[in-house]
């Protein structure tokens, strides 16, 4: 079942930015929408950041929230960003973290690596570095980030608490976990968690906020915050699940409404 949701979540996001170096611009998780009903990083971001980042890396935004309001990014800090996707996060923190600091980026899928690496070379940034690999098994020393963060990314991940205790792993002591993602507030169907449709749509691997804040805890985290921020219902559902809702029964769609919430959750090493 890992390898089945992992090698589906490759392809689809392989896929998109396959759309992306055609042209065709990207704003979600899912093929028909969002993890978000305000997707677009106009919205979503500070103007002032987003000023001379490449067309490609703004419209190509596939998060749920902007991570970069929690993180508090400071001069000469080192930020790893988990699944950059086309980099937009990456580049942001590039701007603030400035000359003497450093940004990675980490994503698993070559299509992504190739459009976040053109969007560095037409941005012209120096600070910042894109690397290939797994939240699970991220390719970095220990005690070596002052922030990670990542945008609509954990929920993805088949074995949450090993990409938990990764991103422990590689903080520094004091550094501090900063990310967007998508939590269930309420019981989910297990027929739609089986569902990798729903997976790529950045649903149906959610996890519930109280297990977030455990699993946090087990791996070592402190001052832990797990804050829904907006419930996804009716329209906004059936927008990010696309048609996934479809192999499910009346009642099971029934129960997913307003299961799910974007979220902002925060913690320190």
């Amino acid at each position: 079942m890992e390898k089945d949701i992992r090698q589906e979540v490759r392809e689809f996001y392989g896929r998109l930015a396959e759309q992306a170096k055609a042209g065709t611009p990207a704003s979600c998780c899912s093929s028909g929408s969002c993890c978000t009903p305000i997707a677009n990083a106009i919205v979503l971001y500070d103007l002032d950041k987003l000023e001379n980042l490449p067309r490609e890396a703004v419209n190509f935004s596939l998060g749920c929230a902007n991570p970069l309001l929690l993180a508090d990014l400071k001069e000469g800090e080192v930020v790893l960003d988990l699944g950059s996707g086309g980099g937009l996060d990456v580049l942001a923190a590039s701007k603030y973290v400035g000359p003497s600091g450093k940004v990675y980026g980490l994503d698993m899928t070559d299509e992504m690596l190739a459009l976040a690496n053109r969007n560095k070379e037409q941005m012209g940034v120096t600070n910042v570095e894109f690397l290939k690999g797994f939240i699970e098994d991220i390719p970095l020393p220990d005690d070596s980030c002052d922030v990670v963060m990542s945008n609509c990314v954990i929920n993805l991940s088949p074995d949450k608490e090993k990409a938990l205790a990764e991103v422990y792993r590689v903080l520094k002591p004091q550094g501090r976990l900063c990310i967007a993602d998508i939590v269930s507030v309420k019981p989910v169907p297990e027929s739609a968690r089986e569902l990798a449709s729903l997976w790529v749509s950045c649903i149906a691997g959610a996890l519930d906020v109280k297990e977030y804040e455990n699993i946090l805890k087990k791996v070592g985290f402190k001052d832990i915050e797990v804050q829904p921020v907006i419930v996804y219902q009716g329209k906004v559902l059936e927008d990010i699940a696309g048609g996934s809702l479809k192999n499910l029964s009346e009642s099971e769609v029934a129960e997913l409404d307003g299961a799910f919430a974007s979220a902002y959750v925060k913690a320190r090493k």
